[in-house]
């Protein structure tokens, strides 16, 4: 192409392509294995860039001046330069498809550590949580030793009043105490519901409820009255009428209710004893648990990282061969723009010369 280069000399560009000739963006021409040429060892866990497969590449790829060549041929030959154009972007093509495909592997292994990274975050987060509300669940209060020493108390003076009765139902009923015992069940434990009236603030005081509640114990009162009276003056009597009617309302009322609020406080205490051995197993299991969780993490951020570099890698091999395409393309887009113009300077002696000399 010796004459060629004479006749063109005078008209061709000293810089084709500016934008894209530059020392620094110009790579040498890629050759088999250039792909992963000066990379440091990849973690053997890790996918590495294959290397390339060493293919047959065409000599106006590796020469700029064949291709020069080949852009200026085209222009004086009235070719189109498509064909040309779409030969470099095939051969590009099958140059980044091993880089492309490495691309989209590694993006992929980030997403799912990323994925799974984030579902140990949120198991964190839901232990953490679940580690402050047991923590902040207070112990139930309850009155055990005050209830037990009330229910002592009643049940010694149920017994009391059981020897008053049976005292002074004797002399009448002296070849049966089981009377004097019926007595004293009817008055001291008539009552059905859980608790008194008495007991309960703000509870109604229908006519039902203070009959059921008042009656019987009243008539067992006046029956005792009514045997009493026979015996003592009537003063004591009526003194041991109010007495036995009395005890009769509360020391009975009270056994009663008071069973009931044993029976509440003994199971919040069994409640605060069940809360604090909770508190002490669950929030040690829940803190090995984020603690393991936590390591794992760190492992999969470790694990991350040392994707990230040879994803940065694989996408600076791909904008390096991409950038070189699009060098190529320019430059046989210029030379050919070139010819397309001097065309007309240019004698068909001349004209056929050049493709000649091709």
């Amino acid at each position: 192409m010796a004459l060629f280069n004479k006749l063109l000399a005078p008209f061709r560009r000293k810089e084709p392509v500016s934008d894209v000739a530059s020392a620094s963006f110009l790579p040498e021409p890629v050759s088999s294995g250039s792909a992963t040429a000066g990379v440091s060892p990849q973690p053997p866990a890790l996918p590495a860039i294959p290397t390339p497969v060493a293919e047959e590449i065409p000599a106006w790829l590796e020469d700029e001046d064949l291709l020069r060549d080949e852009g200026v041929i085209f222009g004086l030959s009235d070719a189109k330069p498509e064909e040309k154009i779409a030969a470099i972007r095939t051969y590009f093509v099958h140059r980044c498809a091993d880089l492309e495909r490495d691309i989209d592997r590694f993006n992929e292994k980030i997403g799912e550590i990323n994925l799974f990274i984030e579902q140990k975050e949120n198991r964190i987060g839901e232990l953490d949580h679940r580690r402050h509300e047991l923590a902040g669940q207070q112990p139930g209060e309850h009155h055990l030793p005050r209830t037990l020493i009330g229910l002592g108390l009643s049940t010694v003076m149920c017994v009391g009043n059981f020897f008053l009765i049976d005292e002074t139902l004797r002399p009448a009923f002296e070849q049966s105490r089981l009377i004097s015992v019926g007595v004293f069940l009817a008055g001291m434990f008539n009552l059905f519901s859980r608790t008194s009236f008495f007991h309960e603030s703000g509870s109604p005081a229908t006519r039902r409820r203070l009959l059921e509640e008042v009656g019987l114990p009243l008539a067992a009162a006046l029956f005792v009255f009514a045997q009493a009276v026979q015996r003592q003056p009537f003063l004591q009597a009526v003194a041991l009428l109010l007495f036995v009617f009395f005890l009769f309302l509360l020391s009975g009322k009270l056994l009663l209710g008071t069973l009931t609020i044993l029976r509440n406080d003994l199971r919040t205490s069994f409640r605060n004893k069940q809360l604090k051995i909770e508190q002490q197993t669950r929030s040690a299991q829940w803190d090995t648990e984020i603690d393991t969780l936590r390591k794992e993490i760190d492992e999969l951020r470790v694990q991350k990282w040392q994707i990230i570099p040879e994803l940065n890698r694989a996408e600076a091999e791909l904008s390096r061969m991409n950038a070189k395409r699009d060098m190529l393309i320019k430059l046989f887009e210029s030379e050919y723009n070139l010819a397309r113009t001097l065309k007309t300077q240019l004698t068909e002696r001349q004209r056929q010369a050049i493709l000649r000399g091709r």
